[in-house]
């Protein structure tokens, strides 16, 4: 590993990296087949992700046909990362068993453990046979959009592939590990201006928000929309926030403290609904709404927005707040959800909805159009990564437990093979330019519009 990180810091030639002696393993953040029912009984919210995440050796996969080997310098924790971890809502090893009986090279997947994480940057260092566009050395990130592309039910949108799947949720061999292997498809260029930690953090969540919110997959967000965005300082929110300001719109962000609205407000979002300070209490109980809080929330909205009802709602937290989302949804609006991470049983009063002549659309990661789309607007410099903090790989555990306990802003990176922060960056000038935007989200750091 060594001889890695030090040709990596070097520059090396694609000659070099291609003649490097890759070691028989690696470390990876796994969960383990043997451990799915520990958390059995227990509340989402009881279950500690630092009981079920190891850092373990396993060995090195060779790159089949269209797969790459990278060298992952960085990653980060997504709620994907929670979910594996908790075994909810179900343990990722029926994901890998059916994955493995897809083809011979799939069968790889299937084994005692999970190898997790759906983000790196890093470096190309094997390409298996068929692959043109991608040479050792090449600096990258990944998306996590796995397909096969064998039907024609995928060509047109690639999320519609019958064999689409989430890397590192879905497969195996994942980011938060010093190893991973992708298919090539799934790399994009690394933004130069950004550090390994930095250029890890967007990808997931930035692209999720693309398509959620920009795409005509999702909303199809245009120039003064009133976007509603539920936990707008965190990993999808505060992409989805930067989203709206820079196509135009106006987000109403809504967060769970005042440092969270400090965040937001120096992003450039102008109207911030702290749900704790005041009080949002949407169900009575764990059975029964409460309309009487919708309508406050909407009297809110309006205050903040000149009377004016959102156009669209960016959902993501589920039971908690659908019934609010769908209510405040101006008629003819549109809600677009994409997780559920509060409850995945939604309820909401379908007169609001059919009456009004809303939409509910499902958005679920992005294309690889999509995809590549939302990484080349962090590479511009348009969308900022919203890294807060970042650990060593040894302590994704940790790193996955402040995301489940909502003990974060932004993204919580991981230092896989990068032996400290800061180390990356080959367009200084242009980060130079946005360093302040960059460093919005880090801890201690001074909150400057």
């Amino acid at each position: 590993m060594d001889e890695i990180i030090s040709a990596v810091a070097g520059g090396a030639s694609p000659d070099h990296v291609a003649a490097l002696r890759l070691p028989e393993s690696y470390r990876g953040a796994v969960v383990r087949r043997e451990d799915v029912a520990m958390f059995e009984g227990m509340r989402s919210r009881d279950k500690d992700p630092r009981k079920s995440l190891h850092v373990q050796q396993v060995p090195v996969p060779e790159p089949a046909a269209g797969e790459a080997l990278v060298a992952v310098m960085a990653s980060s924790v997504n709620y994907n990362t929670v979910w594996s971890a908790i075994f909810e809502p179900l343990p990722t090893f029926g994901f890998l068993q059916r994955y493995a009986r897809l083809s011979a090279d799939t069968a790889r997947h299937d084994l005692p453990y999970h190898v997790i994480g759906s983000d790196l940057a890093g470096v190309v260092l094997r390409t298996g046979p068929g692959v043109n566009r991608w040479k050792p050395g090449d600096r990258v990130v990944a998306h996590c959009l796995s397909v096969e592309l064998e039907s024609a039910d995928g060509h047109d949108d690639t999320m519609l592939d019958p064999e689409q799947r989430i890397w590192g949720f879905e497969t195996n061999f994942g980011g938060l590990a010093e190893m991973a292997l992708v298919k090539s498809n799934q790399l994009m260029p690394k933004p130069a201006h950004l550090t390994w930690e930095e250029a890890a953090a967007p990808g997931l969540v930035n692209s999720t928000a693309y398509r959620q919110l920009v795409s005509r997959n999702g909303a199809g967000m245009k120039q003064g929309d009133n976007v509603l965005i539920w936990g707008a300082s965190g990993g999808l929110g505060s992409y989805a926030t930067q989203l709206a300001l820079a196509g135009g719109a106006t987000p109403i962000c809504v967060v769970s403290s005042g440092r969270k609205a400090e965040i937001c407000r120096s992003m450039g979002a102008e109207a911030v609904i702290d749900r704790t300070a005041e009080g949002y209490r949407f169900w009575k109980d764990e059975h029964t709404q409460d309309p009487r809080e919708w309508k406050r929330f909407g009297k809110r909205i309006r205050e903040l927005t000149g009377g004016e009802d959102v156009d669209i709602v960016f959902e993501h937290p589920g039971r908690e707040t659908f019934g609010a989302s769908v209510y405040v949804t101006r008629k003819g609006g549109t809600v677009t959800t994409c997780a559920s991470t509060s409850g995945y049983m939604h309820e909401y009063d379908n007169r609001y909805l059919w009456m009004s002549l809303k939409r509910i659309v499902g958005s679920h990661f992005a294309n690889y159009r999509e995809a590549w789309e939302a990484n080349r607007l962090v590479a511009k410099g348009r969308i900022h990564p919203t890294l807060s903090k970042v650990y060593a790989l040894k302590d994704t555990g940790q790193a996955a437990y402040d995301v489940h306990r909502n003990l974060h802003q932004g993204k919580v990176g991981v230092l896989c093979l990068a032996p400290e922060e800061g180390l990356g960056v080959t367009d200084p000038e242009l980060r130079a330019r946005h360093l302040k935007a960059i460093n919005r989200f880090r801890e201690g750091q001074e909150l400057i519009p």
